[in-house]
């Protein structure tokens, strides 16, 4: 029987094609939005990089540095508003949220263009970490409730769409660039993607927010034979507080890894700039290739909980291996490992596990993850800029190395306590 909210979904997931494409967006622009924030430094973006002074070099990497204090305002607009919305989004339901969410990442697209200055431009990336609370707080619910036989794939396929964004947008900037255009029109193409979107959003149906999948079970309305049940009430300060801070290890493990593994390349292990693009392509191959095989894993073969484990172990030793021995070859392999292992869905599955231990207030829970997850959005900038200048780039790896396996650890735990609250159909109690 086809499922009535496919058209729903994807909606849902066109804003999280636009949302990848706004998460590197700001990057992405770099020399344009510093000299449109440092107008007196504009002019030094004109001159070829082998004719800059030293002093002017200088100028240069603190203009850029201001884009990267503008990006911080993301973090911070995420943690502003993420509990508050999901929990407004169990009372009110998902689709105003989902709608509000584009409009607001709107403001924050087309604020960023004609910001003057640094100060403003963070207000506006304040509004943009606000609208990716709102959209969290409404989507990642809605596609559970929507999907209740698979709801780690229909989570995961979000990183999909993130994932398609990022591909897409630098084809895009490079057709603007190849005709000498104006730099906004990729602010803008993003503009109308959403505002499109918001309105084929307000005539779709969505699923009853306020009825459980044991509840669906007894009415008749769907039958989730997969389904697992808790035998005894979930401990939030056990396997509460471990999601918690999986929330802050694995966000922070892949922005790690997507912020600095390019300028890794050439600077630790001394690859050419296309060298350098190719291992961070090969992360973003990485990527793409483990949304779609993992969302079948977990759809029939293995149940969110135990990749949550795998995964990060995996990121743990391929950080650990580019520490020991970073050559050309092993960023290129480490790019897509990374990509497969931290940046393909843990945080979204993470998640999915969580709903399940807590399955009352889905909004409250998405709250509470992404709340931590926000946290590493605003300190890992901080933490890349301190360890490189401080210790050496080599080093950022090691710290992401202690990250990752953190979580490994704190999966492990919530992990042993799945198997010991559940109850299992028969046929997927080995899983």
């Amino acid at each position: 029987m086809k499922n009535r909210y496919l058209g729903t979904s994807i909606c849902l997931y066109m804003n999280y094609f636009v949302h990848g494409m706004g998460a590197i967006i700001l990057g992405l622009n770099i020399d344009y939005l510093a000299a449109q924030f440092n107008p007196e430094l504009a002019y030094l973006f004109s001159i070829a990089k082998d004719a800059l002074t030293s002093e002017q070099s200088v100028l240069i990497g603190e203009a850029k540095q201001s884009v990267y204090n503008v990006m911080m305002g993301l973090g911070v607009g995420r943690l502003l508003v993420l509990f508050v919305m999901g929990t407004l989004s169990d009372k009110f339901g998902r689709k105003p949220f989902i709608i509000l969410g584009g409009l607001f990442y709107i403001g924050f697209l087309l604020g960023i263009l004609v910001s003057p200055s640094v100060q403003i431009a963070f207000m506006f990336a304040v509004l943009g970490g606000i609208a990716n609370s709102t959209l969290d707080a409404g989507t990642y619910p809605a596609l559970m409730e929507a999907f209740p036989k698979s709801p780690g794939s229909a989570s995961i396929l979000t990183k999909a769409a993130i994932a398609a964004g990022q591909s897409v947008l630098p084809i895009i900037m490079g057709i603007i660039m190849a005709n000498q255009g104006y730099y906004g029109w990729s602010f803008v193409f993003c503009c109308v993607i959403l505002a499109l979107n918001a309105i084929v959003v307000l005539k779709m149906p969505f699923p009853n927010h306020k009825i459980t999948p044991e509840q669906e079970e007894k009415s008749g309305d769907t039958v989730v034979k997969d389904t697992p049940f808790l035998k005894e009430k979930a401990n939030f300060w056990i396997e509460g507080l471990c999601f918690i801070v999986i929330g802050f290890t694995s966000t922070a493990t892949f922005y790690l890894v997507s912020s600095c593994l390019k300028d890794f390349s050439q600077t630790v292990a001394g690859m050419d700039s296309a060298g350098a693009v190719q291992a961070f392509s090969s992360y973003g191959i990485g990527t793409l290739a483990s949304v779609f095989l993992t969302s079948i894993l977990v759809k029939s073969l293995v149940r969110p909980a135990y990749v949550v484990v795998i995964y990060p172990l995996l990121s743990t030793l391929m950080l650990i291996a580019l520490y020991l021995n970073p050559t050309p070859t092993m960023c290129i392999v480490g790019g897509f490992v990374l990509g497969f292992t931290a940046a393909g869905g843990v945080l979204q599955l993470a998640l999915t596990t969580m709903a399940e231990f807590f399955p009352s207030g889905k909004g409250k829970v998405l709250g509470i993850f992404f709340t931590s997850s926000s946290v590493a959005t605003a300190v890992i900038p901080f933490l890349i800029g301190w360890v490189s200048t401080n210790l050496g780039l080599r080093y950022v790896m090691l710290t992401d190395a202690f990250i990752a396996g953190l979580g490994t650890l704190l999966a492990v735990i919530v992990l042993a306590r799945y198997r010991k609250i559940f109850s299992f159909p028969k046929k997927t109690a080995k899983a």
